[in-house]
């Protein structure tokens, strides 16, 4: 039976939140093997005069342990 793990990671994005997912996924699978999943935990922007210059994303991922 596996056991799995879960890693929190903050990631941005000056083009969307979906871009900051898949960048901190991407970055993520680096030093993490076996990924399964992630829950967005929470979803913030910044702004400059009115307008969202970067959005962030904190996520839990959830990854398969080795044997």
């Amino acid at each position: 039976m596996p056991v799995a793990k879960v890693s929190e990671i903050s990631a941005t994005s000056q083009k969307s939140f979906e871009d900051a997912i898949q960048q901190g996924l991407t970055r993520a699978a680096k030093t993490l093997r076996n990924i399964r999943g992630a829950w967005i935990k929470e979803q913030h922007v910044r702004c400059d005069a009115g307008r969202i210059t970067e959005y962030q994303v904190n996520m839990m991922v959830t990854f398969v342990l080795d044997d």
